[in-house]
């Protein structure tokens, strides 16, 4: 397999000496400030760029023919732009806030535990995520999908990342530390006792081999899709 990748920060060297080592070939390396560059050989192409380089990159894989896979976040409020394009091109894309595959079966998780505690009105519930410095958007697309798949089973109906009195909305704690690939704590408290869930990334591999994994299902495939379909969680 041929992948270009766009952002070739950490996270991109990590997919690079990933994907080598599974047997595929990187024939573009595309940062914020790399000109005249040629994708058009890929088979796919693995953004982990910024939220201002997304939306341009994803569409030009659109207009080149070019399957995509994106883990950027921040760029959201274009989404529906981006997946009318690629039906418009007939192109094929996966979007994950998180492509770690555990992160992914904790998504699962979270939903599953919503749903069981939807009854039990003595729990106030509360979301805490830590990441690196370096990281730009508060809280994280993975926290954001944590409170959606609360949302989606349960009375809440949104989240913040201020204090808040509203039993409708989920507070989000967002933390900046040195060298945390990304922690993420769901949390619900009684008087008496606290259950919490809990995904801790010891480093970027897992976010970058579940990306490479998800460019591996999509070939040869047209249309969205997400990382329950590359797992067979649908």
């Amino acid at each position: 397999m041929k992948i270009a990748l766009f952002g070739y920060g950490k996270m991109g060297k990590t997919i690079e000496r990933i994907a080598l080592e599974r047997g595929h070939e990187i024939i573009a390396k595309i940062d914020v400030d790399t000109e005249g560059y040629d994708i058009s050989t890929a088979d796919v192409a693995i953004d982990f760029s910024t939220p201002n380089s997304a939306f341009k990159n994803i569409n030009e894989c659109f207009n080149k023919g070019i399957a995509i896979i994106s883990g950027t976040t921040g760029w959201l409020n274009k989404y529906n732009v981006v997946i009318e394009n690629c039906k418009k091109n007939n192109g094929a894309f996966i979007y994950a806030s998180n492509f770690s595959l555990g992160v992914n079966l904790f998504f699962e998780l979270n939903a599953k535990l919503a749903k069981m505690m939807c009854n039990f009105k003595a729990y106030d519930i509360e979301m805490e995520e830590i990441h690196h410095t370096q990281k730009l958007d508060a809280p994280s697309g993975t926290a954001i999908s944590l409170a959606e798949g609360i949302i989606e089973n349960s009375e809440k109906e949104n989240w913040s990342l201020t204090v808040t009195d509203s039993d409708k909305v989920i507070p989000i704690v967002a933390k900046r530390l040195e060298n945390i690939p990304g922690t993420h704590t769901v949390k619900y408290r009684s008087n008496v006792d606290k259950i919490e869930i809990k995904h801790t990334a010891l480093n970027r591999d897992g976010f970058a081999l579940g990306a490479i994994i998800a460019a591996e299902w999509l070939q040869g495939k047209k249309g969205v899709y997400s990382m329950k379909d590359v797992l067979g969680i649908n």
